[in-house]
């Protein structure tokens, strides 16, 4: 063998062994993942997706989900912040939810003092009513609670949250006052189903994926869906389609903890990149509902800094946040 061939024959192996190495190395990584939010919701649902993702599709060796339920993530992302610097196999899933909860909470703790790593889903909202209710359509919605806001009372998620803005904006839209919606916040999507179920309340309001099952049981009645009046079905209906002009889309996402390194940053993103590649996650959306809005990195941080500055302009139109 030449000594040309021969120096060809060693950088194939070592490249080899360098694949090797970090295919190994992809294959050995631990993660956590905080859900900050009680089990049954859309955070919880993103976590446990996200764990069964990544270690079906051995990406991770193994994923530990926990949750930190309270106050909209405010409690969760305190923990983050201030119990998780430098930790680079810690991740915690957030959303619009999160943006408006710690505006409206008034948290000392903000996203800017997170690591932004990337965008997951989007998910539009879904109104609800129990099966025997009288309210039937959009219409019907908008009529009872521009007689009296305070008479139709709400269940959602984290005050502040897209299930709060979106029924504020409901009101908005039906020539009511939104800054005397009854809303009544439920740290966990099971306790707000049960609500719904129960009526104790007059609606729900939360992302389709947490009523889908309870609707096709005939337990609970679909108002409507916050999607563009173009993405309307009979089966499907829209908001808008119906005469009130509501269209907004709740989305998840991950972050790290503070004073992480760039090499700890580099490895979450292509985990996740990685992750929204792999056929078990495009399997998780497409059962789930969820729409594949993924994006990481320095874009992401961009929208999120964006959404923080949306937000905060709809909450005080609203009357959830003084200016």
């Amino acid at each position: 063998m030449t000594q040309f061939r021969k120096g060809l024959w060693r950088s194939a192996l070592a490249a080899a062994a360098v694949a090797g190495f970090v295919t190994s190395a992809a294959a050995q990584m631990e993660l956590k993942i905080m859900a900050p939010a009680a089990p049954g919701g859309g955070w919880d649902q993103t976590a446990r997706s996200m764990q069964q993702a990544l270690t079906q599709s051995g990406i991770a060796k193994s994923v530990q989900v926990t949750n930190v339920p309270g106050a909209g993530g405010s409690i969760g992302i305190a923990q983050l912040v201030n119990n998780s610097k430098g930790d680079g196999s810690q991740l915690m899933v957030m959303g619009y939810v999160m943006v408006g909860a710690l505006l409206t909470n008034k948290s000392p703790i903000t996203l800017d003092q997170t690591t932004p790593i990337a965008r997951l889903t989007a998910e539009y909202e879904a109104i609800v009513v129990p099966a025997d209710s009288p309210i039937k359509t959009a219409k019907d919605l908008a009529a009872a609670i521009k007689a009296d806001p305070a008479k139709v009372t709400w269940a959602g998620g984290s005050a502040g949250g897209v299930d709060h803005i979106a029924a504020a904006l409901f009101a908005k839209a039906a020539g009511a006052d939104p800054t005397k919606i009854n809303y009544i916040p439920f740290s966990g999507g099971g306790e707000a189903l049960a609500a719904i179920l129960g009526g104790k309340v007059t609606a729900g309001i939360s992302g389709y994926g947490e009523f889908e099952s309870q609707i096709k049981a005939g337990k609970l009645r679909l108002i409507g869906l916050t999607t563009p009046a173009g993405k309307a079905t009979a089966d499907l209906p829209s908001i808008k389609a119906q005469g009130i002009d509501l269209e907004i889309a709740n989305w998840r996402a991950v972050v790290a903890p503070p004073g992480i390194s760039a090499d700890q940053k580099k490895a979450l993103t292509d985990a996740m990149d990685k992750m929204a590649k792999s056929k078990e996650w495009q399997e998780i959306l497409k059962a789930k509902g969820w729409e594949d809005s993924y994006v990481s990195g320095d874009a992401f941080a961009k929208i999120l800094a964006e959404e923080q500055a949306r937000t905060k302009d709809v909450l005080t139109a609203v009357g959830l946040v003084k200016s």
